[in-house]
C-alpha cells in the first residue's frame, strides 16, 4: 500500500494540533481518550493515537497509520488504541474525516443521568448552531449506549446509533465519540457538546 508521505504528514500535524488543544483543556486524564483522522478513502487509511501515550506531550510516536481493519499498514512497535474500532466504524458508516473520543467528568455524568432513556436532547441553546441547526426551536439529540467491555460489541453499538443529524454518541460512564467532515468540524462538534453538557449540569445544580 502506497500512501503519499506528504498527505500523511499533513494529516499528522493537523491531528497533533487538535490533540494539543484538547490536552490544554485536560480532556485526556490518565492517558484516556483517542483521536483519528482519515488519510485516504480508497483504500481506507487513517491515523489513530498510539496506545498508552501521555497526550499532554507531543512526540513522533503519538499516532500510527492503520487500514480498514484497524491494523497498522507498516511494521511498527506501536499499538493502535484499543478503541480504534470506534473510529473504524464511524469511517465505514459516515463521510467523516476526523473522529475524537474523550472522557470528561461532564460527559460521564450526563451519560449516567440520562442512561435510562438512552439519549439526551438539547434545545434552546445558541451552541446548537455548531451543528448547522439554525431553526429557532432547533434541537439535537445524543444517543447513549452501554459501555460494553467487548470492544467489537461496543463499536457495533455506536455504529447502530449513526444516523442523519447524529454527530456524536455517549458511552455510559466512558466518554463521548464525535465526528466531523474534517478536523476543524469534529473539534467544533466536541466543544459544542461539552458546553451543552456543562450548561445542563449547572442548570440542574442550581435548579434553574
Amino acid at each position: 500500500m502506497t500512501i503519499a508521505k506528504e498527505r500523511v504528514n499533513e494529516r499528522w500535524n493537523e491531528l497533533a494540533d487538535i490533540k494539543d488543544e484538547l490536552a490544554v483543556r485536560d480532556w485526556f486524564p490518565g492517558t484516556s481518550g483517542n483521536l483519528s483522522i482519515k488519510v485516504s478513502d480508497d483504500p481506507l487509511t487513517f491515523l489513530v493515537t498510539a496506545s498508552g501515550k501521555d497526550k499532554r506531550k507531543r512526540t513522533g510516536e503519538d499516532f500510527l497509520l492503520v487500514g480498514a481493519d484497524g491494523r497498522p499498514v507498516e511494521d511498527t512497535a506501536l499499538k493502535p488504541s484499543a478503541e480504534t474500532v470506534l473510529h473504524q466504524r464511524i469511517y465505514e458508516r459516515t463521510d467523516a474525516g476526523c473522529s475524537l473520543h474523550v472522557h470528561t467528568v461532564d460527559n460521564n455524568v450526563i451519560s449516567d443521568l440520562y442512561a435510562g432513556q438512552g439519549f439526551v436532547t438539547f434545545r434552546g441553546q445558541e451552541l446548537i448552531k455548531a451543528f448547522n441547526i439554525w431553526e429557532e426551536d432547533g434541537e439535537i439529540t445524543v444517543p447513549i449506549v452501554e459501555n460494553h467491555a467487548d470492544l467489537k460489541r461496543l463499536g457495533d453499538a455506536v455504529a447502530e446509533q449513526i444516523a442523519p443529524g447524529v454527530y456524536g454518541v455517549l458511552i455510559l460512564n466512558h466518554g463521548i465519540t464525535v465526528w466531523g467532515r474534517n478536523g476543524f468540524e469534529a473539534k467544533k462538534h466536541l466543544e459544542a457538546f461539552e458546553f451543552l453538557f456543562s450548561y445542563t449540569l449547572k442548570k440542574r445544580l442550581y435548579k434553574l
